[in-house]
């Protein structure tokens, strides 16, 4: 057994009185909340990333999956900017739909509308410039096909701006998203309509008036020239009569905003035959509504055949009683897609803002005009002062009036039509199903003229 001597004791004793009052000083100091109160301080501090892509999201890189914080589109970048091409707004139709998606899409989201007018295209690098260089701009949407390459050039000189462009195909800047839509699809469903119409007409041609040629505008006429003859395939069945294929007349007349050009091509075609004519040329379409207005005046009538269609938004209204129905290509709705996207990519709800936002039947991104969609484009001409408040109704009853000398079976097979093609590609006419047109897109000159022989065109 070990037995410690007097003088250890008495060492051990004071070295445990020393430990003793050393831990009482420290204690009465607070010296045991150091860890605690440092945690807070290290935590912030430790996030650096975070704090960072808080207060600069206008420099992430587009491609990055570290997405800006929601506070930065709505503070420093608050504006929806949107450059129309030379078209403009007040064409009643692809510029206006542009505006009235974007101005939903301000609304919706709390931010500016900025808009800028090109008056020739020598203005779209310069108007894009200018935006980009504001830093204002959340996304700018560059309005229509003639863009592209203007929008491409300003996309790599700022790639810390988002963009979008209607029409234009850029799939391969992550900071650019191309909005196209299946103009096909809804050429189809107007194109069915005009066979059947012509028929019950007793009518022997159907005319289609287009802008400048390009490959966008390839797809409207491929997708009209089947449903065309879908229609006419249709309209046999369900009559019993053996009909006499309509001659399908085109025109090409260089412009989107030209009407006396698109008022000499269709009065053309109509002296060939046709009673309904398609208008596919922008501002250049008015001009088709005049001459079918006063095709069917001389004839006595104060509504059609003959008939134009509209296009891209509803513009039965244009000329009540002479527009059959119009192919709404949904530029508002892309429009207002392309700012919430690039809303989302700012907050991290998306990785990825650029590609291809393509938009057909299945997305309401075309599609045929209803009656109930005349409200909202009655207001679209009040604002343009194209007309009265108080003809709203007036130009309603006799939109209705046309529809209902129609018969209903034929407004039932291409509203039907429209409901099928969202999901069954494979009808058939020709020899060609609506999947080969698909197939075949995007369309050349030779593809189309290959359509254009199938269908037995011009």
């Amino acid at each position: 057994m070990y037995v410690m001597n007097k003088t250890a004791i008495i060492s051990a004793i004071i070295l445990i009185i020393i430990i003793a009052g050393v831990a009482v000083y420290y204690a009465s100091k607070g010296g045991g909340k150091t860890t605690t109160t440092s945690t807070p301080s290290v935590s912030a501090t430790a996030s650096p990333t975070a704090t960072g892509a808080t207060s600069t999201p206008q420099t992430s890189s587009p491609a990055s999956t570290t997405a800006p914080a929601t506070t930065t589109a709505a503070g420093e970048r608050n504006e929806v900017c949107v450059v129309y091409d030379i078209g403009g707004r007040g064409d009643l139709s692809f510029n206006d739909m542009a505006y009235l998606g974007a101005s939903k899409a301000a609304k919706d989201f709390g931010l500016k509308l900025k808009e800028v007018q090109s008056t020739s295209e020598s203005d779209y690098l310069p108007n894009l410039r200018t935006l980009a260089k504001s830093k204002k701009c959340a996304v700018i949407v560059a309005v229509g096909f003639l863009m592209t390459d203007a929008v491409k050039k300003v996309a790599d000189e700022y790639p810390d701006q988002l963009f979008a462009i209607i029409d234009g195909y850029i799939p391969d800047k992550p900071n650019v998203l191309s909005v196209l839509f299946k103009e096909h699809e809804g050429s189809a469903i107007v194109g069915a309509l005009a066979g059947m119409v012509a028929h019950h007409y007793k009518c022997k041609a159907v005319g289609v008036v287009l802008g400048m040629e390009i490959p966008v505008l390839y797809k409207f006429e491929a997708g009209y020239y089947w449903g065309i003859r879908y229609g006419e395939k249709i309209y046999e069945q369900h009559t019993g009569e053996k009909v006499q294929p309509l001659r399908i007349l085109y025109t090409y007349t260089g412009a989107f905003n030209d009407p006396a050009r698109g008022k000499t091509a269709t009065e053309a075609q109509l002296a060939n035959g046709a009673c309904i004519v398609y208008n596919v040329a922008g501002a250049t379409g008015l001009g088709i509504f005049e001459a079918v207005e006063e095709a069917a005046k001389k004839q006595g009538r104060d509504m059609g055949p003959p008939f134009a269609i509209g296009v891209d938004s509803d513009q039965d209204w244009i000329k009540p009683g002479f527009i059959i129905a119009s192919m709404m290509k949904r530029v508002d709705v892309g429009v207002y897609t392309a700012v919430k996207r690039a809303l989302d990519y700012y907050a991290g709800k998306v990785t990825k803002y650029g590609g291809i936002l393509e938009l057909g039947l299945a997305e309401g991104g075309v599609g045929m005009s209803r009656l109930e969609d005349l409200e909202t484009f009655l207001e679209i001409g009040v604002q343009a002062g194209k007309i009265k408040p108080e003809q709203k109704q007036e130009i309603y009853e006799k939109v209705k009036k046309m529809r209902e000398q129609i018969p209903q079976w034929i407004w039932d097979e291409a509203y039907k039509l429209q409901d099928t093609l969202k999901t069954n590609k494979d009808l058939e006419v020709y020899g060609v199903k609506f999947s080969d047109i698909e197939k075949m897109i995007p369309l050349d000159s030779k593809e189309i003229a290959k359509l254009r022989e199938i269908f037995k065109v011009g």
